[in-house]
């Protein structure tokens, strides 16, 4: 089965990384526009082989889109004079838009997939093998996919040790607002905070692992974050609004010093690490 992956950072690269170990099933042809993406995918065998021509990646049996949303839109209208029993997969971040942008004659080929892992490295350098492993891969308006797509798909996901979980696009879309986005604009907004208020000796000197865990994803691409909090705006600012509520909350609690009540809120908190 020839895979076609479109985008080779993290999420390609590794991709390739994981297809590549079954060599008698897959072989793995790998698209990026930047030069330099190309070169160290294949010098990190990445990918089987180059594609130069994106037309030659639509000949593929298989089309793995790893790129941000705004450019998976924009390919999705390049891709409609695909075979008919080519099977699509897009790993975009937010659900909705993609799946209102693609185009009718070829929904049924596009399995809408979003895999809840990644670290905040990035490009084919920051691929690593087991990436998928044992992580959920979100599978989204899985009834507007073709059943020979969907298992084509589904035995993928399983070949990669992903493990799929169900649901809708609008659902999945706020999901991830709280659980993933959000989290990164507060890492930004805390790294940004500590930079305006310290000087880079005492930052190094004095921040310990909590700040270093909490900071550690404001490492991440901003052309990539850019576009996922542009695409997902409206479930963005409403888990943000959330979570200034909690912060003006805790902000009170010290000022009126309720030491009881804070340390409420604090345990409260806590439970967190039982649904976890």
């Amino acid at each position: 089965m020839n895979i076609g992956i479109v985008g080779l950072g993290l999420m390609g690269g590794s991709l390739g990384l994981a297809l590549k170990k079954i060599p008698k099933k897959y072989n793995v042809i790998g698209y990026d526009h930047n030069k330099r993406h190309q070169e160290d995918a294949l010098e990190l065998q990445l990918i089987d082989r180059l594609a130069h021509d994106f037309a030659e990646i639509k000949t593929c049996d298989v089309i793995v889109l790893t790129i941000p949303v705004d450019a998976i839109i924009r390919t999705t209208q390049n891709l409609q004079d695909i075979h008919k029993t080519c099977t699509i997969i897009d790993f975009g971040s937010s659900k909705e838009k993609i799946d209102d942008a693609i185009p009718q004659q070829i929904r049924p080929n596009f399995v809408t997939a979003h895999p809840m892992t990644g670290t905040e490295k990035f490009g084919p350098t920051a691929a690593i093998e087991g990436l998928y492993d044992d992580k959920i891969m979100v599978v989204c308006n899985q009834e507007k996919s073709a059943e020979a797509q969907h298992k084509i798909a589904l035995e993928i996901f399983s070949d990669i040790h992903a493990k799929v979980v169900f649901m809708g696009a609008k659902e999945h879309d706020r999901h991830a607002a709280f659980i993933s986005h959000m989290p990164h604009a507060v890492s930004y907004a805390l790294a940004n905070s500590v930079m305006k208020q310290e000087n880079p000796e005492s930052i190094i000197a004095l921040a310990g692992g909590g700040f270093k865990s909490m900071s550690r994803i404001a490492k991440s691409s901003p052309t990539m974050w850019e576009d996922i909090f542009r695409q997902n705006k409206n479930n963005l600012l409403e888990s943000l609004n959330t979570f200034n509520q909690e912060m003006k909350r805790c902000q009170e609690l010290i000022e009126k010093e309720e030491w009881e009540k804070l340390h409420a809120w604090m345990s409260n908190a806590n439970k967190l690490h039982d649904v976890l």
